[in-house]
């Protein structure tokens, strides 16, 4: 049985999740009302899961919570409260709480919510019990990462807990610049779960019409004319197996709402239907935003943002890993001489010294085009430095050993230049400053000097 701490100042709420827990033969709970015991209770015993009140005289749920985690106490948190506030539970999620949940809560949801919390600390054991120097080859599904060779330890721990919440239904949230691997990561993982046999369905947020959106992914009822007749909604495609949801902070506050429906309970309707339906899909969504940041506050729902982040994972930039770029390369021109059937041995140092000196806005993404292009441009056993564009000649950091090599230098005067209008010239500063910033418009625009919602019209 799993030993349960039931934290509440309510005595009548307190007795009835003994009681109720216990009925499940499941739990073996200890009781605290006095909030200012809990520490005690702590320190004397280790418990396998935490019910916490967040309303409480003297200590409150939010002061626990910070001790505990500063104490390093990683032991899984449930919040059930009275207390309907946004922002507390976001910053309960910030300390690791895994579901925040208010009064009253139907049983068969306590109990799921319980089950989930304890297998993702199983999960979460299981990542930190890692050794600190790991290999890809430890991983059990070794071949679905192949896509991502590196030497990284932190790209390759991250592979690891892709792989052990593969192993679950819980959903997981992926976020990192464009260009970086979140849909092949996503990919990989559904691969290495229990559902890998069932379909695997894209879909970008940010390409549909907003306001056909929710008929598009839940489906369309037909309407009592019988004029329009009644279709489903892609979210039917997925079901039993995963749906990747990629850009999700494009969508509209009601379809985050509906979407954290889906999440929590797997019941959606169809638009112009009452009817509810249910559906079996693992979520894993994207986004190029870190979406806890304050920017997002008022445009991505806090409630939606809370289930997602119990699960996230960061695939950091190519020029926080830059170790991974000659091995990254080096599989690209495997890959690209392979198509083309040209015989190839490698890279000039010159031409992957500049590389390395390169920030790459559109990360690995980028470099597999690099690479594509000097392949099919190759004449030679070895790609020299001068097959590198334009663009990445005169974007090169000064920091790259001073200034470009005589050959490379002249070439970047050759094609530097560009006759156009003033208006062009804006148009394309404020593209590739965009994309310098990974399409984050309000670091651009920060960039840039000009409000934000300026960057549209420069653009057009």
């Amino acid at each position: 049985m799993k030993k349960t701490l039931i934290v509440d100042d309510d005595v009548a709420v307190t007795n009835y999740l003994k009681v109720f827990l216990m009925q499940t033969g499941l739990f073996e709970s200890t009781v605290v009302n006095d909030s200012r015991e809990v520490t005690g209770f702590l320190e004397r015993e280790a418990f396998d899961i935490i019910l916490l009140d967040m309303d409480m005289p003297n200590v409150t749920g939010m002061d626990i919570l910070r001790e505990m985690r500063g104490k390093g106490d990683k032991t899984p948190v449930v919040v059930l409260t009275g207390v309907s506030d946004v922002d507390l539970a976001v910053k309960s999620m910030k300390l690791g709480v895994f579901d925040y949940l208010i009064k009253p809560v139907d049983d068969e949801k306590l109990l799921e919510v319980l089950d989930g919390a304890l297998e993702h600390s199983v999960l979460h054991k299981t990542i930190s019990a890692l050794p600190s120097e790991l290999t890809t080859k430890d991983l059990a599904y070794a071949s679905l990462f192949e896509y991502f060779p590196t030497q990284d330890q932190g790209m390759i721990r991250l592979f690891h807990q892709a792989e052990s919440v593969a192993a679950s239904d819980l959903s997981i949230f992926i976020w990192g610049e464009n260009g970086t691997g979140k849909e092949a990561l996503a990919r990989a993982t559904h691969q290495a779960s229990p559902r890998r046999d069932k379909p695997f369905v894209v879909l970008e947020a940010d390409s549909q019409d907003q306001d056909s959106f929710p008929a598009f992914f839940f489906g369309q009822a037909r309407d009592w004319r019988g004029t329009r007749k009644e279709t489903p909604g892609l979210i039917e495609e997925a079901n039993g197996g995963t749906l990747f949801l990629n850009n999700i902070d494009a969508l509209t506050q009601p379809m985050q709402v509906r979407l954290k429906r889906v999440i929590q309970t797997g019941e959606y309707y169809r638009e112009n239907s009452t009817r509810i339906r249910k559906v079996d899909v693992r979520m894993i969504v994207s986004s190029t935003k870190d979406l806890t940041a304050p920017d997002y506050a008022d445009s991505f729902n806090r409630d939606l943002l809370y289930h997602l982040m119990v699960n996230s994972i960061r695939i950091p930039p190519l020029r926080e890993r830059k170790v991974d770029i000659p091995l990254l390369a080096d599989f690209f021109l495997r890959e690209e001489a392979e198509k083309s059937g040209k015989e190839i041995e490698g890279f000039s140092e010159e031409f992957l010294r500049l590389l390395e000196n390169y920030r790459f806005p559109d990360n690995v993404q980028e470099l597999h085009t690099i690479v594509a292009g000097a392949v099919a441009n190759a004449r030679h056993e070895t790609i020299s430095a001068g097959s590198l564009p334009a663009y990445i000649r005169r974007k090169i950091e000064p920091a790259a050993e001073g200034a470009l090599p005589p050959a490379v230098e002249g070439a970047a005067r050759m094609d530097e230049f560009e006759p156009c209008t003033v208006e062009e010239m804006v148009q394309r500063h404020v593209q590739r400053t965009l994309e310098y910033f990974g399409g984050d418009r309000a670091k651009a625009a920060e960039a840039l000097d000009i409000p934000p919602d300026e960057i549209e019209r420069h653009l057009s």
